[in-house]
């Protein structure tokens, strides 16, 4: 029969378990949360900015900066690595600070661990936004980690980007090796893969674990969990043609790079629709003049006329007749 724990064992083992969480949840800490990623307010401008060493709008230095490492705003020499002993004395503001990051020009406290090792450890030596390709430097916003594709994007471009990452960069879904359907899904590289293509020849998965993508490593994602969509093109120089309902179903033209609005079209068939077409009415939209298509211009003997009713009556004309031909008995 096994002994029974005493308190203290109990106690250092939930402590050793609590340990090993903390040392797991490092690699996945959010970007937001760290200490020179958080967000600031100016004492000058009153704006909502990053945390920084200077303004990004009025460039004044703040009363009462936050380390980009540690997070402090008061060194108390508890930890008695300080580069610059005040013993003592609590120190606050510029007495504090020891250095700026080169990455996200926020201050780093004169503590020799965090000048020491920042550098290398911050999270935004890479942050270059997906959209803008603009770093930390040259935006005044935070940096936010796309939750598809995990790549960086500033704070003016993070919910468009998210908005439209889950897209492949084909025309279907299918595996990108074969025409099956894909069934595992990159959202760093935008291919799909099916169960085959997706497993490496000769190497061992952890069970329960995420294929990795053959191309770039990141996590496949299985596409049953996703709402992917496929790349379409648009052909035609009438594709953004679109027609509004204020307007009773008109809609505009673009030709040379001259747009036309309100646009009326002939009846198919009609012999006004190929006096329009034929006799000028594209050409004329290249050049700047706009006849044809629903507008009145004056013939060669100064009367106005309208394509629009013209064909109409025309229309009416040639359903007369044609009732008129149906009515005529048939001689066999």
């Amino acid at each position: 029969m096994p002994k029974k724990k005493t308190g203290a064992r109990k106690k250092a083992e939930k402590q050793k378990d609590r340990q090993k969480q903390i040392r797991d949840a490092v690699g996945r800490r959010d970007l937001v949360e760290y200490p020179c990623n958080i967000s600031m307010e100016c004492d000058q401008c009153q704006r909502r900015q990053k945390n920084r060493a200077f303004c990004y709008f009025c460039s004044a230095v703040q009363k009462l900066p936050v380390c980009g490492a540690c997070g402090k705003q008061k060194c108390m020499q508890k930890g008695g690595d300080c580069l610059v002993k005040h013993t003592g004395v609590h120190t606050t503001g510029l007495a504090m600070v020891g250095a700026i990051c080169d990455f996200c020009e926020a201050w780093v406290c004169h503590a020799k661990k965090c000048i020491g090792t920042h550098a290398c450890s911050c999270p935004l030596i890479d942050a270059v936004c997906l959209e803008c390709n603009r770093d930390s430097w040259s935006h005044g916003g935070r940096v936010y980690e796309c939750s598809y594709c995990s790549g960086f994007l500033c704070e003016d471009d993070q919910f468009e980007h998210q908005a439209m990452c889950q897209k492949l960069d084909a025309e279907n879904t299918k595996c990108s090796s074969c025409n099956k359907v894909g069934q595992q899904m990159c959202l760093k590289c935008k291919v799909a893969f099916c169960d085959e293509h997706s497993k490496r020849k000769g190497f061992k998965y952890a069970k329960g674990a995420k294929f990795p993508c053959p191309k770039c490593g990141y996590d496949l994602e299985p596409a049953i969990n996703l709402s992917m969509s496929t790349t379409r093109y648009k052909y035609g120089r009438q594709s953004n043609a679109v027609a509004d309902d204020d307007e009773d179903g008109e809609a505009t033209f673009t030709f040379g790079g001259v747009t036309v609005r309100n646009v009326e079209r002939a009846p198919r068939g009609s012999d006004e629709e190929d006096e329009d077409y034929f006799g000028g009415g594209a050409y004329a939209g290249y050049y700047g003049e706009h006849e044809g298509y629903g507008y009145e211009y004056e013939d060669s003997d100064g009367t106005e006329e309208s394509s629009g009713e013209d064909s109409e009556e025309d229309l009416e004309d040639e359903l007369k007749a044609l009732k008129l031909d149906a009515k005529r008995p048939v001689h066999r």
